[in-house]
């Protein structure tokens, strides 16, 4: 039997033709393409999260607490950082130091005006620049 110069028995794939394409796909599976990660600002909401939970742990404040005052985090991301944060400060020792939020002060009540006094002792209306006499 003749063969054709235009058709030619397939060959089996050899031993280095599997090696070239599993050292290929090995090359192309190490590749960052654009678009197919995470969304970087989801990944900055998430690690967000977890420092206001460690902060929150730090601060001595409850998970509840926590979630209340910053109701646009992530719950789970907030735990997450609060957990981490008590395993740290469990096997370093650290205590934690209170929140100084919850702690704040009324501000001092402004001073009223002076009001001058007569011979009699009774108080006039307070002085202003316009009234001089």
């Amino acid at each position: 039997m003749q063969r054709s110069l235009f058709t030619t028995p397939r060959a089996p794939f050899t031993v280095l033709h599997r090696a070239a394409l599993a050292a290929a796909l090995l090359a192309l599976a190490g590749c960052d393409i654009p678009g197919l990660g995470p969304d970087p600002r989801a990944v900055q909401r998430e690690a967000e999260a977890k420092a206001i939970g460690g902060a929150c742990r730090h601060a001595l404040r409850g998970l509840e607490d926590c979630y209340t005052l910053n109701p646009k985090a992530a719950k789970a991301q907030i735990f997450a950082g609060w957990k981490d944060m008590d395993v740290y400060m469990r096997e370093n020792k650290i205590e934690g130091s209170p929140s100084v939020l919850t702690q704040l002060e009324k501000p001092a009540e402004p001073a009223k005006p002076r009001r001058s006094r007569d011979e009699d002792g009774n108080a006039d209306e307070p002085r202003s620049p316009r009234n001089r006499g």
